[in-house]
């Protein structure tokens, strides 16, 4: 048997959402053939196999935060004796996939969703077919159905699964077997109902949370246990693992408060089990407590609209719908959270006369649409950008905190904030100040489609020196764009539309009379663009910031300097 590990998909990740699974137990896969799709920060990255051979067991399901080095499958290799009673070759494993594929084939399809758990009912309903002498203890030639959440509360606790009876259908080992077996709890701790409905508890403990409403309702029927949470404890000092204090600030969960009845080196230890067990049972209990209350506020409007205003009431819960907040959305929310409170935001706002912009772009867009390009007036800004940044260098830098310096770059690596389903993205042009227009709006589209799809590159998305946010697209004028930490400017871009401006009519004669002339001013209605500057302002002060807007400004009136860069 060969195990393999999530590898280092990214430069700095530490770890990775499992989204779907491309294999079962059972499949035959060959060198390089994807057997998942795994989610970091920024990037939906394909897992290949690393051998051919047969795929034994899957570790983790759709939804679970995967560590790097964790073991993610183990593998049947070809040509290498197994640890196992199964062989890589015989026929064995080849059934164990076919009753894979006919007791969970409406499972395959929605394993693809994030959190979904047709894994953990694959393997249960899995155990049935596998043989009338097998089925009793869970265990088909020796192998030990369980879901993946078994097999990892197993390894945390030290409980060998060969071991264990299980009490799940078709002998399949629950979570609550392994507790059992562990010494740390009984068997009915909450979960002994998954032999029935194995897939309801699930379904509310994949992020150790309710989910949406229905989750709610089905967490609270899949469970006998009391409504009424274990008594907190109140302790100054808990140890437990990182990962176990990761899912605790993520449930908004006091570890100190978490019943535990193991120590290490005389400290209470509290494993992530315990966590969500803890976390489980205080939403139980606030799930029937909003129940009790949404029931008594029914009544009572019931009671006072009496039988002729009788309207159907409004089940707990269904008035939201909740998500996970994890992988890109959380990585972007820590990355928004670090910029905010690390660097103090100034944004500096300013209006441009755009007119002569417009018309240059109305006049080459049929040039630029007979080679194939979209012009937009993006690679215009980026171009007025990189003169104004020449110009100022101190807004093309970032801010080394460790060595106390101001980096400044000399490459002009320009960010364009990218809206996706996944959240804010910035892909990366490089070398903009060596680039011409046609070639700048080309990069954007190809990086802006791709971010959108999920295709982009992770090193596409690193290295900006400066970035642009283009929050005018989808409507408004002025904002304060957050920066895109370590660099110390961003530059927002309102709408470009007809708004009146004071213009210089020309002149007239002197109203009484006299000879000569003097300057006239009109309101018109001009093509403007608003700015946004956010700037850091431990590195830029508010008078550098007005002066690269002051040259930016220049640039975009008049779009012929740009012939000059």
């Amino acid at each position: 048997m060969r195990e393999f590990t999530l590898p280092d998909v990214g430069e700095g990740v530490a770890e990775g959402e499992l989204i779907a699974w491309h294999v079962e137990p059972g499949d035959r896969v060959t060198e390089d053939q994807v057997v998942a799709e795994v989610e970091t920060d920024k990037a939906v990255v394909d897992v290949p196999s690393p051998v051919d051979g047969t795929v034994r067991e899957l570790r983790a399901e759709p939804g679970d935060i995967v560590p790097v080095g964790d073991v993610l499958l183990t593998f049947d290799v070809d040509g290498e004796a197994s640890t196992g009673t199964s062989e890589a070759s015989g026929d064995e494993p080849r059934a164990a996939g076919e009753e894979s594929e006919a007791s969970g084939s409406a499972d395959a399809g929605a394993a693809a969703e994030p959190g979904d758990t047709g894994t953990e009912a694959g393997a249960g309903a899995s155990a049935g077919p596998a043989g009338d002498g097998a089925a009793g203890d869970g265990r088909a030639g020796g192998r030990v159905f369980a879901p993946p959440s078994a097999r990892r509360l197993a390894r945390e606790l030290g409980v060998d699964l060969a071991s264990v009876e299980g009490s799940g259908s078709g002998g399949r080992v629950t979570e609550g077997d392994v507790r059992a077996a562990a010494g740390g709890q009984d068997g009915a701790d909450g979960r002994d109902d998954e032999s029935d409905d194995g897939l309801k508890s699930a379904v509310t403990r994949i992020d150790g949370e309710a989910g949406d409403g229905e989750g709610s309702a089905t967490g609270t029927a899949a469970t006998d246990a009391t409504d009424t949470p274990p008594e907190a404890a109140d302790r100054d000092r808990t140890l437990a693992t990182p990962a176990t204090r990761r899912v605790a600030e993520e449930l908004g969960v006091d570890l100190d408060s978490v019943p535990t009845g193991e120590t290490r080196d005389g400290e209470a230890h509290v494993t992530e089990a315990a966590v969500r067990e803890y976390a489980e049972a205080q939403q139980r209990a606030q799930a029937a407590d909003a129940a009790a209350v949404a029931e008594s506020d029914a009544g009572a409007a019931e009671t006072a609209a009496g039988p002729a205003g009788e309207s159907p009431s409004v089940a707990a819960g269904e008035a939201e719908r909740r998500e996970p907040y994890r992988g890109v959305r959380r990585t972007i929310g820590e990355a928004m959270e670090r910029s905010k409170f690390t660097a103090p935001h100034v944004t500096h706002h300013d209006t441009v006369d755009v007119s002569d912009l417009v018309e240059t772009r109305e006049r080459l867009k049929p040039r630029a649409e007979a080679e194939g390009v979209k012009l937009t007036y993006l690679p215009f800004v980026m171009k007025a950008v990189v003169a104004a940044l020449e110009e100022h260098p101190v807004l093309n830098t970032s801010l080394d905190e460790d060595s106390e310096e101001v980096v400044y770059r000399s490459c002009y690596h320009i960010g364009v904030a990218t809206a996706t389903d996944a959240g804010l993205m910035v892909p990366v042009v490089e070398d903009v100040d060596d680039k011409g227009l046609l070639e700048i709006a080309a990069e954007v589209t190809d990086l802006t489609a791709r971010a959108r799809d999920r295709s982009i590159t992770r090193d596409e998305l690193r290295g900006s020196t400066f970035s642009i946010t283009n929050f005018g697209a989808v409507g408004g004028e002025y904002a304060t764009p957050i920066i895109n930490y370590p660099e110390t400017a961003i530059l927002g871009l309102g709408a470009i539309e007809q708004r009146p401006t004071v213009v210089d009519s020309g002149t007239q004669s002197v109203s009484d009379g006299a000879s000569g002339s003097a300057a006239s001013a009109e309101v018109v209605a001009r093509h403007t663009l608003p700015l946004s500057l956010s700037i850091d302002h431990r590195v830029i002060d508010g008078a550098e910031a007005a002066a690269f807007v002051n040259t930016l400004g220049e640039h975009l009136a008049d779009p012929t300097l740009l012939l000059l860069e």
